[in-house]
């Protein structure tokens, strides 16, 4: 654990509130949690003093949950009431906190959940799925956040914080896996001190997996659901005092492999079980599949400490240099029986996109009773993006491309006041606007419905107020009022489809909770209970009779629920942790309708003109039950140390669309990984096997409504070696 803390007196750049939480954590004794500091509130505070239902991830979960080459997805269920799923693999993840998320799979999608790296935003769906490497931490925040952070943040904030140079003197680790299809997974950093001012750390990653999906339409063996990914980043930090640090990061990101298997005809009629003879291993495609992604980055973040004022500078930029992701979308072939109802290839591909942010914040230091911060934040992107049709032959048929330009500032600040040693109330308030200008910029051989052209304007306020009271010195109690904002989405028109506008949702949440040290810190507990409504949410329709995506509003959508975690030491060398979430979220829109797949068996009402009704229905992919249970038992030896690790995660039935039917609901879902291993020499090297989804479960995690019992799959079993070591 006191790797830890360095990393997180790392993040703070030496910040003394830092320091002293980390000494605090590192001299913890054997059976007793360490501190766990987190920067939910944008600064370094004990998780328990926190306002806000947040949860962290550390570096060592990170490497037993990402050791046989996953990708952001494995996060999906490790925490309360946090779901991520992609109908385009590794590549476009969608991100759902409390059940509130966004469907849409189009590159110009907005999503309510925001995704922080290093304090920089990652608006476009396309830049959310970068790779876990070199981390010190992950933070989830369930609420809305939006007088902090980011943009759009109406349902929460996933934050990664990467581990940072620093000046000690050299030191870094190594971690190499191998497992199940040729899966490879090296991670390995670096951090040296270049002098007693500058620092750097050098991190990489290198995924790989073969293709072992065999193409029996083509006759060719392990033809797809390969990946080759690699990303690197290079940190320079200059610390010439303690008031001034200037921390440079540049990063890349390239992967290449299979775009994500749509498989026709796999569900069951009348069911959501697989078709009897189901094989993961096999698929009969007439298409091409492939996707490319290329993204570059880099951001500088710059501190001053005034005296009573500390003053933060933090510049971003990310763009898309290169993407395509080309799918056989029909999942079949015109040789299938019962045949596709027609052929559709698409690809989608993007030119360019580049996002530029910048944000200027002052924080006090005051030894009194208030302390404050405010700041201004300024947002551009210019993405442009479109989708290629392609015939039975493989000759594009048809093109449209558009460009979106997005401009977005915001004034923030916030209050803390200490009415006395026990209770602390919080305050924040925000302004935003937001605009967004849509362009068609080429239709070939296709005749767009409406018109080329929109723009999108709206401002505006949002607000938090919240108090913490200190029961006794290790037990908290908190309450939270919050509202957010998302700015309107735009999707792109269509032959059949005019350009579509989503107009600004909003969202109004309480949440309540307790947080407590038990047992002299051997264990730790949280609870929260929550209640949100959002106005004017911004849902997605998709399929339903063709390759049509649509933007609605619902006037209104409830969702409660409960949160809780608990962690703690049964022995000096076993300890445990579990978590559970409960969300209940109800669409109430009685005037909403839309098509249904023809061949499905669709349990929502419908009206006079065969269209379902989704007043009353759950917000897709928005599970009930979320729960985790983890655990780790040490046997001390007197060489090294044996260890045994295990996580399940389980979560209840999702449906995939708006509308409900018995076979694209999915079912509930148990994953589990396993890890026996042997460390020494003071934990410097370790030697593993692990196994991820050892059950080798297999589930249908999402669908496509084109008139036939179209779905895609959950990863399948991975089995490995893993060897670490550090210096």
């Amino acid at each position: 654990m006191l790797k830890l803390s360095k990393m997180h007196l790392a993040v703070a750049l030496a910040t003394v509130q830092m320091s002293a939480l980390a000494q605090e954590a590192a001299q913890a004794p054997a059976g007793q949690l360490e501190v766990v500091t987190v920067t939910a509130q944008r600064r370094a505070e004990n998780i328990r003093e926190v306002p806000v239902s947040v949860s962290m991830i550390n570096n060592e979960k990170l490497d037993i949950l990402l050791s046989a080459g996953q990708d952001i997805r494995v996060l999906a269920g490790k925490t309360p009431s946090l779901n991520i799923e992609s109908s385009t693999g590794r590549v476009f993840p969608r991100f759902y906190i409390r059940g509130y998320g966004n469907t849409d799979f189009t590159v110009f999608a907005s999503q309510p959940v925001s995704l922080i790296y290093d304090d920089v935003v990652q608006e476009n769906p396309i830049l959310k799925g970068y790779p876990m490497y070199d981390l010190a931490n992950v933070e989830v925040l369930r609420g809305p956040q939006g007088t902090l952070f980011g943009r759009n943040t109406p349902a929460g904030v996933v934050k990664f914080e990467s581990a940072k140079p620093n000046l000690r003197g050299v030191e870094g680790f190594y971690n190499v896996s191998y497992a199940t299809h040729n899966t490879v997974n090296v991670e390995a950093a670096a951090n040296v001190p270049l002098s007693k001012e500058w620092a750097l750390r050098a991190s990489t990653l290198r995924q790989h997996r073969d293709d072992y999906v065999d193409n029996t339409y083509t006759g060719q063996k392990d033809a797809l659901e390969g990946y080759n990914e690699h990303a690197e980043r290079v940190q320079v930090l200059y610390q010439p005092s303690g008031t001034f640090n200037a921390l440079f990061n540049v990063h890349q990101r390239t992967t290449t492999g299979s775009s994500r298997l749509f498989r026709a005809n796999i569900i069951k009629k009348g069911t959501n079980d697989f078709v009897d003879g189901f094989d993961p291993e096999k698929i009969a495609i007439n298409g091409q599949e492939g996707q490319q992604l290329k993204t570059r980055g880099a951001n500088m973040r710059l501190s001053w400490d005034l005296g009573a004022h500390k003053l933060y500078s933090i510049t971003g930029y990310e763009t898309v240099a290169k993407y395509t992701s080309r799918g056989d979308i029909d999942g079949g072939n015109p040789g299938d029986a019962p045949a596709v109802p027609f052929q559709v290839e698409t690809e989608s591909f993007v030119p360019g996109i580049k996002q530029y942010s910048q944000e200027f914040r002052v924080e006090s230091k005051y030894a009194g009773p208030m302390n404050w911060q405010a700041g201004v934040y300024y947002f551009d992107e210019k993405a442009e993006a479109g989708q290629d049709n392609f015939n039975v032959a493989g000759d594009r048929t048809s093109r449209v491309q558009s460009q979106q330009k997005n401009e977005a500032w915001a004034l923030f600040g916030s209050v803390n006041y200490a009415v006395n040693d026990a209770f602390t109330v919080r305050g924040g308030l925000r302004y935003t606007k937001d605009k967004k200008d849509f362009t068609t910029l080429e239709a070939t051989n296709v005749v767009l419905v409406g018109p080329q052209s929109v723009s999108e304007s709206k401002d505006k306020v949002n607000w938090d107020l919240s108090g913490t009271y200190k029961l006794d010195k290790d037990v908290s109690v908190y309450a939270r009022y919050a509202t957010g904002f998302r700015a309107p989405s735009i999707a792109a028109a269509s032959s059949s489809v005019p350009i579509t506008v989503a107009d600004a949702e909003t969202v109004t949440s309480i949440e309540a909770g307790v947080k407590a040290d038990l047992w002299n810190r051997r264990a730790r507990a949280a609870l929260s209970v929550y209640d949100y409504d959002v106005k004017n949410q911004q849902l997605t329709v998709v399929g339903g009779n063709s390759n049509v995506t649509k933007l609605i509003n619902a006037a209104k959508t409830k969702g409660r629920g409960i949160e809780a975690e608990i962690e703690g030491f049964v022995t000096n060398d076993f300890k445990v942790g579990a978590s559970a979430s409960y969300n209940f979220t109800e669409i109430r829109d009685p005037s909403l309708s839309m098509n249904v797949c023809r061949s499905c068996t669709v349990t929502s009402p419908v009206n006079a003109s065969g269209r379902a009704l989704i007043d009353g229905n759950p917000l897709p992919q928005a599970p009930k039950w979320i729960l985790n249970l983890n655990a780790r038992y040490n046997y001390p030896l007197a060489e090294g140390n044996l260890f045994v690790v295990t996580d399940w995660s389980y979560r209840s039935k999702v449906n995939f669309f708006l509308y409900e039917s018995t076979e694209f609901t999915g079912k509930a879902m148990t994953e589990g990984g396993l890890r026996v291993g042997y460390n020494w020499d003071g934990g410097k090297y370790e030697v593993a096997a692990f196994a991820r989804n050892i059950t080798d479960q297999r589930r249908i995690t999402g669908g496509i409504d084109f008139n036939n019992l179209t779905g895609f799959v959950n990863e399948p079993r991975q089995v490995g070696v893993q060897f670490k070591g550090s210096f």
